[in-house]
């Protein structure tokens, strides 16, 4: 069944405030609650309609990182839940497709996910560290034209493909 609005003329409907998706890129073994609010701050600061956590799968930390051992994907997983639940973030979203295919997955196919799933533009938050880990693979030069980068802090050593494109990225702190 049709139904039809009127509106006054001239009428234009209100632009949305909000827009884009921070990606929280992590293993979210050593992030604490203050890490996770100033990320909910950043996402605030900058109006994303979106904050999407997204923890690694064991087997993806294991490629990224050779030495760094982390608990199970479940147990990280839910400490986001609870810390969304408790925290009352409306924006905030726990992406467990990494979960659910139990297995490593390269970056390629997670930022393809994410970008198919969430609206655009597309931020990545990430650590200094993870930053570099990111920048030393081949594929980075492809996909930081696509999405930009918010560091968590200043970074003490940079990749050289960070230094390169330093005009996608900033740290946390700084605003736009």
């Amino acid at each position: 069944m049709r139904h039809n609005i009127q509106v006054p003329f001239g009428y234009e409907p209100p632009q949305k405030k909000r827009k884009g998706t921070l990606f929280y890129y992590d293993t979210f073994e050593e992030v604490t609650e203050e890490d996770l609010e100033r990320a909910a701050a950043v996402a605030e600061d900058r109006d994303f309609e979106k904050l999407v956590l997204y923890p690694l799968h064991e087997e993806t930390v294991r490629r990224m990182y050779r030495h760094v051992t982390v608990s199970s994907y479940y147990k990280r997983e839910d400490r986001l839940h609870d810390w969304r639940r408790h925290a009352g973030h409306r924006h905030v979203i726990v992406e467990g497709w990494e979960g659910k295919r139990k297995k490593y997955t390269p970056l390629e196919a997670a930022l393809r996910h994410l970008t198919e799933n969430y609206p655009a533009p597309y931020f990545v938050y990430v650590t200094p560290e993870m930053a570099n880990v990111l920048a030393s693979f081949s594929s980075f030069e492809e996909w930081i034209v696509k999405v930009r980068l918010i560091l968590t802090a200043q970074p003490q050593n940079l990749h050289p493909r960070l230094q390169q494109y330093h005009h996608r990225w900033d740290a946390g702190e700084d605003q736009q």
